[in-house]
């Protein structure tokens, strides 16, 4: 196996340095335009709705994977990706895409989340990246990152099936959680792989590289 210098070694072109600024200026820009979404949609959040799964089964206290699962989901895709440099450029932006057109959807429709649920302890830097669950639900960011991480991954097998065991275990905890609304951790799935997708069509060159 190369070592973490050889790896990086020979593969910071002026090229690929730039596409992964360019990269990480999307990815910061997405999390500033989540933290509006997310405070917006927050302070207009409606009533709750009634939902086939939530409605049947009990609540359970989920805290503890949804906040420090994600932030281990984030530290373990951070150290996958600097070990792997060439997919660094297409990671962050596929990332910042997903995170902007999550803000989108949130902010279209303002349901309240389900009552009785998980209550949420949010610090403030956890608050600031989207990480608490409040009035953000369509779609479910929790299940769709990892789901995401595990396309981008496809053709690593243990790591794709990491991020797809982990993409299950936020979906079903944020269900038992009440966090989520069904719709929002099904369609998950179907809108990460079309951004998956779109990632793919409007970063070609990136794509290109990370599967070399």
């Amino acid at each position: 196996m190369k070592s973490f210098v050889e790896r990086h070694r020979g593969v910071w072109s002026r090229q690929i340095f730039q596409s992964a600024i360019l990269g990480a200026v999307l990815f910061l820009g997405a999390i500033v335009v989540n933290y509006f979404a997310t405070r917006y949609v927050t302070a207009r959040a409606s009533a709750p709705v009634t939902d086939i799964i939530l409605s049947n089964v009990r609540v359970y206290d989920v805290d503890g994977i949804i906040v420090y699962g994600a932030l281990a989901l984030a530290l373990f895709a951070s150290i996958i990706t600097l070990y792997h440099p060439k997919r660094i450029p297409f990671v962050l932006k596929s990332v910042g895409l997903f995170i902007v057109i999550r803000s989108i959807f949130i902010s279209l429709t303002h349901l309240g989340p389900f009552s009785p649920g998980v209550m949420i302890e949010p610090t403030r830097i956890l608050n600031f990246l989207g990480i608490t669950t409040t009035a953000d639900l369509f779609f479910s960011g929790h299940t769709g990152m990892p789901f995401l991480l595990a396309l981008i991954y496809w053709d690593k097998k243990p790591l794709r099936w990491i991020f797809l065991a982990t993409s299950v275990l936020f979906a079903v905890s944020v269900l038992l959680g009440h966090l989520h609304y069904s719709i929002d951790v099904f369609a998950a799935f179907f809108i990460t792989y079309s951004i998956f997708k779109l990632a793919q069509f409007l970063f070609p060159r990136d794509w290109q590289r990370s599967r070399e």
